[in-house]
């Protein structure tokens, strides 16, 4: 019997990434053997999880096994076993994967629905303002949805499915361009620009706050709200911007939705009214945002901050005692779980590749490259964006994009001159507004795009507009409110 989870010819690939970066490529001066062979480790998972050899899980565990047995960060056995699970002592790790968990009440509680009926019965007389209800809702529920697949292909697209089908607009009968075809579109934008507003929005987020730390000696930590609030101007221009343009380019033929608001009232009625466990999960993320955005430290002093991480813990443990959420509820969150797993392998590697001097190494290649062109830190810093974001071409996951070339470009891009915390923002942006660009580019993508309603070049074409769009918005807007702030 064949297992459908191994992929062999991709799982050859890796081994042999890793045999020849090992045992062929000479070590390059100033590289240590043991970061070398960390390289080749690691190099290895990347291709073994952009060609989905194994699931990310087991690929994670096969190299936090690898790392143990080789040595490469320690000689001692004990120390090395030690410094492979290191990842999970990472507390950033646990928030997303407590996040999930919470988020999971979103969809039993039908609290998430309820938001995105919520908006279209208010805005949904014309298409346009059906996409604005889709995008606000994705707004509304990013901070406490980290996975951005669950949010915007779990919750808002059977939302954007229902209205189009009331509209008679299918795939299958060759009515996309009704009305399916533009919501398909703004519901799949609206994802990109949500999960680059909040540290918890979207998994890898969290990654990039521990690269930046360890790129500058923790001299930078960046909070959860201070994420938000360099984010919420060039974000919410994003969010405001998206639909119109869309709407632009790609017009749907059905521009008058009167029926739509009563579709969504109509579902609202079916629900009824809020549940005890929705008034409680509303509470819940009332409650996580405010001490997440650090409201009660700045009423009340120090005293009263908490750790975001901690924080996400009473979040749970309030629905586990009020039962919104039941134990075995939190058992069946495999995404939790797994996330956890596979972040804490790439944390891992990642940090002792940095530990090893091998990203600084790697950055300084870059920053030569760039600095022979003699730009300034503006024009050096725009090339370094360029690069980094449309190198997601090349990748289906922006975990393995970010893990791969965050840290080096951050690194490189201090060198070349660029302010820390402008660059920190705009590369952690760009992390996130990559995922525009393809229809393999995220987990949200082909599950939008599996609905037929949009043809793969008007996704590519309508992708590479919105990148435009949304790195030009992220660059100026972005940068004269980070320059207000005091950022740079």
């Amino acid at each position: 019997m064949v297992n459908k989870d191994v992929r062999f010819i991709p799982g050859l690939v890796a081994l042999a990434t890793i045999a020849v970066i090992w045992f062929v490529v000479p070590v390059p001066e100033g590289v240590t053997a043991d970061a070398w062979h960390l390289l080749a480790l690691f190099v290895g998972t990347i291709v073994a999880i952009i060609g989905k050899a194994l699931p990310i899980g087991a690929v994670a565990m096969l190299a936090i096994t690898a790392v143990a047995l080789t040595g490469v960060t320690n000689s001692s056995p004990s120390l090395a076993i030690k410094d492979a699970l290191s990842g999970f002592s990472n507390s950033l790790i646990w928030l997303i994967g407590i996040a999930i968990i919470i988020s999971r009440g979103l969809a039993k509680t039908g609290l998430g629905n309820r938001i995105g009926y919520y908006f279209i019965s208010l805005f949904g007389k014309r298409t346009i303002g059906i996409g604005y209800s889709l995008a606000l809702s994705e707004l509304l529920i990013a901070p406490v949805t980290p996975s951005n697949t669950a949010r915007g292909g779990g919750i808002i697209h059977p939302i954007m499915r229902a209205i189009a089908t009331s509209f008679g607009s299918s795939a299958e009968e060759g009515s996309a361009r009704k009305i399916g075809h533009y919501l398909a579109l703004v519901n799949y934008h609206s994802n990109p620009i949500t999960s680059a507003m909040f540290i918890t929005a979207t998994a890898p987020n969290p990654l990039i706050v521990k690269l930046i730390a360890d790129a500058t000696g923790s001299e930078i930590g960046i909070t959860w709200g201070g994420w938000a609030l360099a984010a919420l101007l060039p974000g919410l221009v994003c969010i405001g911007l998206m639909p119109l343009i869309i709407y632009m380019i790609y017009p749907p033929q059905v521009k008058e939705t009167p029926d739509a608001s009563q579709f969504a009232k109509n579902k609202l009625s079916e629900m009824g009214a809020m549940s005890g466990h929705e008034k409680i999960m509303v509470c819940v993320f009332a409650l996580l945002l405010t001490l997440w955005a650090g409201i009660p430290a700045m009423i009340f002093g120090e005293a009263w901050s908490f750790n975001t991480t901690a924080v996400a813990f009473l979040g749970l443990s309030i629905l586990l005692i009020t039962q919104v959420l039941t134990w075995e509820d939190v058992l069946k969150e495999k995404s939790a779980w797994d996330t956890v797993v596979w972040f804490s392998a790439l944390v891992m590697m990642a940090t002792f590749l940095n530990k090893l001097g091998l990203i600084a190494w790697f950055s300084s290649v870059v920053e030569t490259n760039i600095q022979g062109f003699g730009f300034g830190w503006q024009l050096s810093v725009l090339i370094l964006l360029s690069i980094y974001f449309y190198a997601h071409y090349f990748f289906a996951s922006t975990t393995a994009h970010i893990t791969a070339m965050f840290a080096a470009f951050y690194v490189a891009g201090l060198a070349l001159g660029a302010p820390p915390l402008f660059l920190a923002f705009l590369l952690a942006a760009a992390s996130s507004l990559m995922m525009s660009l393809t229809h393999y580019a995220t987990g949200t993508s082909p599950i939008i795009f599996g609905s037929g309603f949009v043809p793969l070049e008007q996704w590519w074409i309508m992708g590479l507009v919105m990148s435009v769009v949304n790195l030009a918005i992220w660059v100026f807007v972005g940068g004269l409110w980070w320059k207000v702030l005091g950022y740079w």
